[in-house]
């Protein structure tokens, strides 16, 4: 079902006023689009996004949304580094009022129920996470069950901290940051040895560190099934 739900999604194209660029870290930029009041999404779900106001090789590339659907701004945060591709140089160049198309919002990166949920973040993978924070400190509701972030990043650089820590203090949820592996699979370790099969994992990060951590709760006997993945490619 929702395979097909995504299929209908795409054909669904709209296009976006920019608003700003926001510099967060070093490598790291958010850019705000105007959100129209038609416009909605689930927390944790993604958009292609279209290049239109110049000719370049691949004009559309797939971002998670880090806003929420009652934020009044839709928000896309990527990493550009020094080198930065044809796409990311034309996001670079846009200035006020330019648009960009979208399709979608798609994707079942999403809390549905009531379990018991563990959120891996990888680096700029924390992008669905602030999407699912918003939604849960718009909605006043942590659930009854407990939700655990776990956010790896070796250079510490923690994206959005304030806000998560912030929202971590008015709910239920716990968030952990930490800089090595060995401490990300005792975190780990520690959540599956409590919930085992009654908790869903949630993991989103760069395409390596997604399979890494998929494998490392497979091989603790989580079921595939309870693994939601969200890898970024060439992020």
């Amino acid at each position: 079902m929702g395979f097909f739900k995504d299929m209908l999604a795409m054909f669904k194209k709209r296009e976006l006023s920019f608003i700003e660029c926001i510099k967060e870290s070093e490598e790291v930029y958010s850019f705000l689009f105007e959100k129209a009041e038609d416009f909605t999404w689930q927390a944790g779900q993604y958009g292609l996004i279209t290049i239109s106001h110049k000719k370049i090789k691949n004009r559309t590339k797939p971002f998670s949304l880090a806003s929420d659907p009652t934020e009044n701004v839709m928000r896309i945060t990527t990493r550009i580094g020094k080198e930065p591709s044809e796409y990311k140089n034309a996001m670079l160049e846009l200035q006020p009022g330019m648009k960009v198309g979208m399709q979608g919002p798609v994707g079942s990166f999403t809390l549905q129920d009531d379990s018991p949920s563990l959120l891996i973040a990888g680096g700029i993978g924390i992008t669905p996470f602030r999407s699912i924070f918003k939604q849960i400190e718009a909605d006043k509701n942590g659930g009854s069950k407990p939700i655990q972030l776990l956010y790896l990043d070796s250079n510490k650089s923690f994206l959005f901290k304030e806000e998560l820590d912030e929202i971590a203090s008015k709910t239920s949820i716990s968030v952990a940051y930490l800089d090595s592996r060995d401490d990300l699979h005792e975190a780990i370790d520690k959540f599956t040895t409590l919930n085992k099969n009654n908790g869903k994992y949630f993991i989103a990060g760069p395409k390596s560190m997604v399979s890494s951590i998929s494998s490392f709760l497979l091989n603790h006997n989580i079921s595939k099934k309870n693994i939601k993945k969200d890898a970024f490619f060439g992020y």
